[in-house]
């Protein structure tokens, strides 16, 4: 069953935030993740939660995702996102 990681973000750093960017996406490709979301326009439908960026990751399991989060090949890119940016990160179980 394929898992989503969603993430709210404020950049705080735009130029350090891009350079993250371009050393992340190849490690969530790497762990057969791929990008669903990475930025765009919201709009709020109901309630008042207006996020300033939204990236919804899809992996193929659980398991798969927390792999990618705690992998060696990310830790850097991970240290950069959060000198760059702050988020709230949750992973849930998908459906199909």
């Amino acid at each position: 069953m394929p898992a989503y990681i969603i993430v709210e973000i404020e950049i705080t750093d735009p130029v350090g935030y891009e350079d993250y960017k371009k050393h992340a996406a190849a490690t969530v490709h790497k762990y057969d993740g791929k990008y669903i979301v990475r930025g765009g326009k919201t709009v709020a439908l109901e309630g008042d939660w207006i996020p300033k960026r939204i990236v919804v990751l899809e992996f193929p399991t659980m398991e798969r995702a927390k792999e990618w989060l705690n992998c060696e090949e990310y830790r850097e890119p991970r240290k950069m996102r959060h000198r760059t940016a702050k988020k709230n990160m949750i992973l849930v179980d998908g459906c199909r």
